[in-house]
């Protein structure tokens, strides 16, 4: 096999190993198989095309056309001329695939169902595009280092999306891929320069020299740059959320068979649309119900609290069932209820992914595409679906569970309790001890639950605040119950927590409070209506809304008990109404009035600032260590010219002016010289004399007169070191050097020069002393090691004998 041949081979072994980091992003995995034979047949129409003379910009273009042409056949074979030949429907219908592979990424979940054709375009495709840029610059440019930027650039993605906990066995997958494709390339070179790779000269009489392995070479060289990759990311921070972190949501499969749903904030997709000062009404809603004050859409359940922030666990999603839905988890049928049907008509310019409904909801009548997850009862959209413009209508249970029936309610399931009581390691002691604190006395998980609710809407102090930044991290909570300030956000996720710390399951629902009564029968619910509250599970009852946000929502009846000397507000009234009249510890949230609400003078409520605040952002050694990273990223690919202009300096401008150093720097300046040579594509040749090597660096360089004569006086003065019994100094070499070195570059193109500075040939050199004094290493330590152990007996005896 050609060096040509085993360089596009190492191409495309280096691509596919890199793509392998993709592998746990898509269920199945056999996509990577028609990516692999696709980016075979690709990479052979590179190599056949470079097997006649022409352009490298053919070559490239004949890849990129024989991609088209595979992705044609493969994607869009209905859309194409004769099944291959692309024309603009199909170029339509790939814009259209790409578009809902986009949607598919920012809904699937990890692992995400192959079944999607514009996952898999996106998949095979981008396999194929940086295929085709690594084939481009290792084999076609020749510059396999430059390679490992487009496999550095797969590898990134796949990391970025990836939370799986096996990110290191693909990095040595596709470090291994890349270190393949080095070698190769040092076997294609070892194969042109031929004795060059002998190492360097030894000294006269000291025998031949012994060629150096490129192989073991390159395999230490491996091992090394592998040591460091896997130790230097431990100091650095890790890379968390990836390309999609804080955005989308998560669907199933378009064809109705299951599927799953992401694991992200909701509320980052409400970001834009409630970080506004204007009060836009977001729904109108028209409702059967008597008591709008419990009218709660609730949007989706954040129930995996990983330390930082709260957010929806990845949940099987199945199709929207038909007819009435299934009873509520947990729901006994002691407890009264009544069915009630609620019209919801969406802005046309509210775009949510999840359909805002009242909970439990018994039954939907919605048109579009629309995904139904049983744990949560949540609908989201498929495939792009959205509430933009929408009406629909929800039948939904108003479950009116009494004090008494909270109080007795058994303990829950294991399973329920192992799920929904889970906390993280880093969540601050502070949390569970306030939690006992609040509730000490309490008799029962009811009676805790209320406490804590009354702790944080009316007895703890707490100030309700919107333009507080309380921020991010294990001690944002922490730090939450000590300033006492924040809104609805920071209140559900706290007594979530406090609630999960005393065995209650927990989880936060997301979506908006009791809207304002219109003059038509209607409700109009506004962009400052958003809401988080926490719900509580109790057997026999099922998920339980609790308020614990001052001034926000209404208090639950069912929390409020029946004695009048009770301090929480009146359930039947709104808990926001209860205090129109600013106080002087109250926030702007607290003083805002009816007329202020009609001006639209209140202050919005933003839950950016519990999301992702910049109070508590990264500490000086992550922006240290992130600073260090990124200059080390932009310093290695300049270290071979950095080498070239230290060495250069030391062999020209380091050595004495005396009589007794014109050996030292008469031989520097030919190294200098030769290695300038090398780097402009004249490999050096050590069977030639100084004189032979000088006419063939004038020959191959085609250095013009002055240039040539520099060459030849840097010769002569090598000859007379050599062979004269008391060689004279020789002044100008240095300057004949740089003579020369312009010389070079002047009959050189703008691509060999460009080569010669920032990838210099001679820098190999470097290689070669490590590997020298590896080997002189192990050859002393094996030397010593064989001196300290004793010789055999019988040894010692013959030598006695002798």
């Amino acid at each position: 096999m050609s060096g040509r041949a085993r360089m596009a081979s190492a191409a495309w072994a280096a691509t596919l190993m890199t793509s392998c980091a993709l592998l746990p992003l898509v269920e199945p995995a056999t996509w990577i198989v028609q990516a692999a034979l696709l980016l075979a047949v690709q990479s052979g129409v590179g190599a056949a095309v470079r097997r006649v003379p022409s352009a490298r910009w053919l070559t490239v273009a004949a890849q990129a056309l024989a991609a088209l042409l595979l992705l044609t056949l493969a994607f869009a074979r209905e859309q194409s001329f004769a099944g291959l030949v692309p024309g603009p429907d199909t170029f339509r219908h790939f814009a259209g695939l790409l578009e809902q592979g986009g949607d598919d990424i920012a809904r699937y979940a990890i692992p995400a169902p192959l079944d999607s054709d514009g996952i898999r375009l996106m998949l095979v495709g981008g396999v194929l595009v940086i295929g085709l840029l690594v084939d481009t610059l290792a084999v076609t440019f020749r510059g396999a280092a430059p390679a490992g930027l487009p496999l550095l650039a797969l590898y990134s993605v796949a990391a970025g999306l990836s939370d799986g906990g096996t990110d290191w066995l693909w990095f040595l997958v596709a470090a291994a891929g890349y270190l393949m494709l080095l070698l190769a390339e040092g076997r294609e070179r070892l194969s042109q320069w031929g004795r060059v790779f002998g190492g360097a000269p030894r000294a006269p009489g000291a025998g031949p020299a012994r060629a150096l392995a490129p192989v073991r070479t390159g395999r230490r060289i491996g091992v090394v740059a592998l040591g460091v990759a896997l130790v230097v990311p431990l100091g650095l921070p890790a890379m968390n959320g990836g390309l999609l972190g804080g955005a989308g949501t998560g669907v199933g499969s378009g064809d109705g068979g299951g599927g799953t749903i992401s694991a992200v904030n909701p509320l980052v997709s409400l970001r834009d649309s409630l970080n506004v000062d204007e009060n836009r009404q977001v729904l109108s809603v028209r409702t059967e119900s008597s008591d709008i004050s419990d009218l709660y859409l609730r949007i989706v359940s954040l129930d995996d609290f990983d330390g930082t922030t709260w957010k929806p666990s990845k949940r099987q999603i199945t199709s929207v069932p038909d007819g009435a839905f299934p009873t509520p988890p947990g729901l006994g049928p002691e407890v009264e209820r009544r069915e009630t049907r609620t019209t919801i008509s969406a802005a046309d310019w509210y775009a949510q992914d999840w359909l805002p409904m009242p909970y439990p909801p018994s039954g939907v009548l919605v048109s579009g595409a629309w995904r139904y997850e049983p744990v949560g009862m949540t609908l989201v959209g498929d495939h792009g679906q959205n509430t933009r413009g929408l009406t629909y209508d929800v039948k939904s249970l108003e479950v009116r569970p009494t004090a008494e029936q909270l109080a007795a309610a058994p303990e829950p399931s294991t399973a329920m309790e192992r799920e929904f009581t889970e906390l993280p390691d880093s969540l601050p002691a502070i949390v569970s001890r306030t939690a006992r604190e609040v509730t000490a006395g309490a008799t029962d998980a009811y009676d805790q639950a209320v406490r804590l609710q009354e702790y944080f809407a009316v007895t703890g102090g707490f100030e309700y605040d919107t333009q507080v930044q309380v921020g991010s991290g294990s001690q944002a909570i922490a730090r939450f119950l000590r300033d006492k300030q924040g809104f609805c956000v920071h209140f559900s996720f706290a007594m979530a927590s406090m609630a999960r710390s005393l065995g209650i399951p927990a989880r936060v629902a997301v979506g908006f409070a009791p809207g304002s009564p219109q003059a038509d029968g209607t409700v109009s619910v506004g962009l400052r209506d958003a809401h988080a509250w926490p719900e509580l599970y109790f057997e026999g009852v099922g998920w339980t809304r609790f308020e614990p946000t001052p001034n926000r929502g209404s208090i639950p009846s069912y929390t409020v008990p029946d004695s009048p000397g009770t301090t929480l507000p009146d359930a039947a009234r709104p808990s926001e109404e209860v205090s129109e009249a600013p106080s002087a510890s109250a926030s702007a949230s607290e003083g805002c009035t009816a007329q202020d609400k009609k001006l639209d003078a209140c202050a919005s409520e933003s839950p950016q600032a519990a999301l992702a605040t910049d109070d508590d952002g990264p500490q000086w050694y992550v922006r240290l260590a992130w600073a260090l990273a990124v200059l080390l990223v932009l310093v290695i690919p300049l270290c071979p010219m950095l080498w070239r202009v230290r060495r250069r300096a030391v062999r020209l401008g380091a050595h004495g002016r005396g009589a007794a150093d014109a050996a030292a720097r008469t031989l520097a300046a030919w190294q200098e010289l030769t290695d300038t040579a090398w780097d402009h594509g004249i490999a050096p040749d050590e069977s030639q004399t100084p004189r032979k090597a000088a006419a063939r660096v004038v020959r191959l360089g085609r250095l013009d007169p002055p240039a040539a004569a520099a060459v030849h006086r840097v010769a002569d003065a090598v000859e007379q070191v050599l062979y004269a019994p008391r060689p004279r100094p020789v002044t100008g070499l240095a300057e004949d050097v740089h003579r020369v070195a312009a010389g070079l570059g002047a009959a050189a193109g703008r691509g060999v020069r460009l080569r010669a500075r920032f990838a210099p040939r001679s820098a190999v050199r470097v290689v070669w002393a490590v590997s020298a004094r590896w080997a002189a290493l192990k050859h002393r330590v094996a030397h010593r090691v064989a001196s300290a152990r004793p010789a055999p007996r019988g040894a010692r005896g013959r030598g006695a004998e002798s």
